[in-house]
């Protein structure tokens, strides 16, 4: 075959302009801003230039004098180059997926679906003009916080309640407004990271509060904290660990006793609860202190998220004394961390829905109280939609893949309930044709278009319906299918 110069070469290399008279150019052209595609084609140009400059000096410097052969230009290759990067640019990065972990808070696949109530509230505050720091009554500008506050007060018993972007942002937040430049007293077993790398001690730091820490890892009492209070003592910081679980010698003193305590000593006591339960959910397995009990047992302060077992938007919750919200809602960092229209919006729904009772409607309850039968109904209705389209024992791989029901474990997840599971039913894959982590690979690339995302256990594809969303059966089928082709 022989092969073309690279001077020849060069010179074939079109022109920007001649490139974007071409008809697929053309009609990307049509579809986004001019400037974006002529920085694109640029690109693209210097690319192949630089790469045919490189065969070319290969070939040259090639082993034992052969040339390597540079073959003429193909202009298609270099459109279809071009589009590709185009669409590439314009594909959605979020997008979303199929949870079959079965963990139902799972942190990077965005925690708490939101109810149907909260995508429509999106919609119609989105889309239009709203009330959002506006007085209908009195005709005079407003506080966005009237929007949630009031359900949240009903809710939990708390005097007043404000709302900022996330839980680690109100802890931040209350210590600024409450601690700042003096001490933070809390036991050294409750300094926990919170995820991400991000803990306590860094974000009380940030705050300008000092850490005093009292007692021990696994055991701390009422007395290492009365000893601890000096002039400097602004807060007794109460942390409620979500996410691990401290077992075997333990002790620490009760809420209502470090709430007497900070009585006494004319001082808030501030509880970060973290996990936001709002209802008791023991039947269910799950066993998380109620934000409703720590108000009552003399929390002045009470922190937890909006997307965890509250099952709303990210947010994160101040709940207690008139006085002291106020005083953290007058902080400069208050405006810094505020939540915008769409968060109220999501918020207000879901918490509407816990006022009715109407715990189904929200995904994350609804997904906790399924029993393991519910699940079982589920997963066998999916197997006999599996085995349609994919009959055992006939066609090329298919005789390889075995389908069974086993018994397994769903979490929570998203740092809440350690320790805590609950009991389901999962569907094991096992194939002779791929390994369990060619399944999760093949199923997590959206061979079908969705993406998949499943557990690998004991050498097998495991997937848990707990949480698969009514209604994405079909595309999970689809899916699984396709991945075992």
């Amino acid at each position: 075959m022989a092969s073309t110069p690279k001077s020849d070469l060069l010179r074939q290399i079109p022109s920007v302009d001649e490139l974007l008279r071409q008809p697929r150019l053309a009609a990307l052209a049509a579809r986004i801003d001019r400037e974006l595609l002529l920085e694109i084609t640029r690109a693209a140009l210097t690319d192949l230039r630089a790469r045919l400059a490189a065969e070319a000096d290969a070939g040259n410097a090639g082993a034992h004098g052969r040339r390597t052969i540079i073959l003429p230009l193909d202009p298609a290759a270099l459109q279809n180059e071009i589009a590709n990067a185009v669409e590439q640019i314009l594909a959605q990065s979020l997008q979303p997926v199929i949870n079959a972990t079965g963990v139902i808070l799972h942190t990077n696949l965005g925690r708490a679906p939101l109810t149907e109530a909260a995508v429509e509230e999106f919609r119609r505050t989105a889309t239009q003009y709203s009330n959002l720091e506006y007085d209908l009554e009195a005709g005079a500008r407003g506080k966005r916080d009237v929007h949630t506050a009031q359900i949240i007060e009903r809710l939990t018993g708390a005097e007043a309640a404000v709302v900022v972007n996330n839980c680690a942002a109100a802890v931040l937040l209350v210590l600024a407004a409450l601690a700042r430049d003096g001490e933070v007293l809390v036991s050294r077993g409750e300094l926990i990271e919170i995820g991400d790398g991000f803990r306590i001690p860094e974000i009380m730091a940030q705050s300008g509060a000092t850490l005093r820490e009292v007692g021990t890892t696994n055991r701390t009492r009422l007395a290492d904290y009365e000893s601890a209070i000096t002039e400097k003592t602004r807060v007794l910081l109460r942390v409620h660990p979500s996410n691990f679980q401290i077992t075997g010698f333990t002790d620490k003193p009760s809420l209502t006793e470090l709430a007497a305590l900070a009585s006494r000593s004319n001082l808030p006591l501030v509880e970060d609860l973290g996990s936001g339960c709002l209802v008791d959910l023991s039947t269910y397995g799950i066993v998380e202190p109620l934000v409703r009990h720590s108000i009552e047992a003399g929390a002045h302060i009470v922190m937890f998220s909006g997307d965890k077992l509250l099952g709303g938007p990210q947010a994160g919750i101040i709940a207690g004394k008139n006085d002291l919200v106020a005083k953290i809602r007058r902080h400069p960092l208050f405006r810094a961390l505020r939540v915008d229209k769409l968060t109220i919006a999501a918020l207000e729904a879901t918490l509407g829905a816990y006022l009715r009772a109407a715990y189904d409607e929200i995904p994350a309850l609804r997904m906790i109280r399924l029993t393991a039968d519910d699940i079982k109904h589920r997963a066998e209705n999916l197997l006999l939609e599996l085995t349609h389209e994919i009959p055992p024992g006939k066609g090329e791989g298919a005789s390889e893949v075995e389908f069974d029901l086993i018994d397994g474990e769903s979490l929570v997840g998203g740092g809440s309930t350690p320790a805590q599971s609950l009991p389901t039913k999962l569907i094991h894959i096992a194939s002779n044709r791929y390994s369990a982590a060619q399944l999760e690979q093949r199923l997590r690339r959206a061979p079908a278009g969705i993406s998949v995302i499943a557990r690998v256990e004991s050498d097998a594809l495991v997937l848990d319906l707990r949480t698969v969303l009514p209604g994405q059966e079909p595309a999970l089928v689809q899916s699984i299918a396709a991945a075992l082709r």
